[in-house]
């Protein structure tokens, strides 16, 4: 007989997995914002990716990848970076896994740009420059930061944001729903722990 393919086992693992869990739908806080749980569907929405493209959340469900969505405060900065560049660096794991990663901002598509093009980063980075992405998957917001100098090709370049969203982390099956939900992530170890979850779901 021969050998389940990786991907196959990861989600019939996170089928049964979620079949076990405590199921709940998509609830509100007592202000009224979205609390999206285990279980729920990817929400619907648009965004302008560090090339100025339309990305869209309805595009990946269906498909045979798994999509990661991790927040995180602001780019350029000493936490985010060491996130954004621990999931580069394990991108050759990521893409064995079938995973799409996207990290989402309040920082505008320049300066996505900036930060992609200072790393090397090789995936996605979309700009919620409105907090209209936090708001649909409930991540808590905060005030701005202002702004602050970086140099960028031998060039000090000015990176503005109104505001910082949380350091959280979704994982969404292919079929859009949510398995994997970290709201205290650690931002060097948020790339191997979404990939332990998966293994360990996958039962490698």
């Amino acid at each position: 007989m021969k050998p389940v393919p990786q991907r196959i086992s990861v989600f019939i693992s996170l089928t049964l997995y979620l079949a076990a869990s405590m199921i709940s739908s998509t609830s509100a806080s007592a202000d009224g914002t979205t609390v999206l749980q285990v279980g729920d569907t990817l929400p619907s929405f648009n965004a302008n990716d560090d090339e100025g493209g339309l990305w869209s959340s309805g595009d990946r469900i269906g498909g045979e990848k798994y999509l990661v969505v991790y927040f995180y405060p602001a780019a350029m900065t000493g936490g985010c970076t060491k996130q954004a560049c621990a999931y580069s660096d394990h991108s050759s794991t990521l893409a064995e896994l079938g995973i799409e990663v996207v990290g989402v901002s309040g920082d505008s598509v320049i300066n996505l740009r900036y930060f992609r093009d200072a790393h090397g980063l090789n995936f996605t980075l979309l700009s919620d420059a409105d907090g209209s992405i936090a708001d649909k998957l409930g991540v808590p917001e905060r005030g701005g930061e202002g702004s602050i100098t970086r140099e960028v090709d031998g060039r000090d370049v000015v990176l503005s944001r109104s505001f910082t969203s949380s350091r959280w982390t979704f994982i969404f099956a292919p079929d859009g729903k949510l398995v994997y939900k970290d709201t205290e992530v650690a931002a060097a170890e948020d790339s191997k722990k979404v990939i332990d979850f998966l293994r360990q779901h996958g039962g490698e």
